[in-house]
C-alpha cells in the first residue's frame, strides 16, 4: 500500500468538545478538502472529557483528503487566566500586576503543559510558564513578594503623583476662571493705548 503523503498541516485552537463547522473550524478546513463533519465528530469524541478548555489541536491533511489530529495541551495564556480567575491579562505586561496566583496553581498549570514544554522536570516547567505569568502582569505568591511590594509601592507613588497633578489642574482652571474678567480688562486697555498713539 502506498504511503499517503501530508499535503497540509493546519494548527487550530477549539474548546474541548464543541467544535463545529462554522467559522473558525470550517473556513479552516473547507479549502483542505476534509469532511468537517467528521472531524468535528472525532475531536468532541476526543476532548469530550477535557472541561471546555481551549486547546491546541493539530491537523494533517493527506493527499487522498483522510486526515488524522493530535490534540495538544491548551495553550500556557488560557491556562495562567483560569487559575487566576482573569478575563485579560496585563496591557502593560510586567510592568503591571492585574492578578496574583499561589506557587500551587503555577505547579498545576506546569503539570498540564508539561508534555508540551520542552522541560524535563516540573520545576524547568514551573520556571517557563512563571515567565509567561509575568509577562502577563500574573504575579506568584513566594516567588514575586519582593517585586509586589514594589510594585505596590510604585503605584501609591503613581496614584499621589496623579492625586497632585489633578489638583494642580484644579487650582489652574479656578486661576482661569477668575482671570476671565481681568484679561478683558486688559483687551480694553490695550485697545485705549493704540487710540493714543493714533491721536
Amino acid at each position: 500500500m502506498a504511503k499517503k503523503e501530508v499535503t497540509r498541516t493546519i494548527t487550530l485552537q477549539i474548546f474541548a468538545g464543541k467544535a463545529n463547522p462554522a467559522p473558525p473550524v470550517g473556513t479552516a478546513l473547507g479549502p483542505a478538502g476534509i469532511n468537517i463533519q467528521d472531524f468535528c465528530k472525532q475531536f468532541n469524541d476526543a476532548t469530550k472529557d477535557m472541561n471546555g478548555d481551549k486547546v491546541t489541536v493539530v491537523i494533517r491533511v493527506f493527499d487522498d483528503r483522510s486526515f488524522d489530529f493530535k490534540v495538544k495541551t491548551p495553550p500556557t495564556s488560557f491556562l495562567l487566566k483560569k487559575v487566576a480567575n482573569l478575563q485579560k491579562a496585563s496591557s502593560k505586561g510586567a510592568n503591571e500586576v492585574v492578578a496574583t496566583i499561589t506557587k500551587e496553581q503555577l505547579r498545576q498549570v506546569a503539570e498540564t503543559k508539561l508534555p508540551d514544554l520542552n522541560a524535563n522536570t516540573i520545576e524547568a516547567a514551573m520556571k517557563e510558564i512563571e515567565g509567561t505569568a509575568r509577562n502577563m502582569g500574573i504575579a506568584v505568591k513566594g516567588l514575586n513578594d519582593a517585586e509586589l511590594q514594589e510594585q505596590a509601592k510604585e503605584a501609591s507613588k503613581e496614584e499621589a503623583l496623579k492625586a497632585k497633578r489633578e489638583a494642580e489642574l484644579t487650582e489652574l482652571e479656578e486661576e482661569q476662571a477668575k482671570s476671565v474678567d481681568t484679561s478683558s480688562v486688559e483687551v480694553v486697555t490695550e485697545k485705549a493705548k493704540e487710540e493714543n498713539v493714533e491721536k
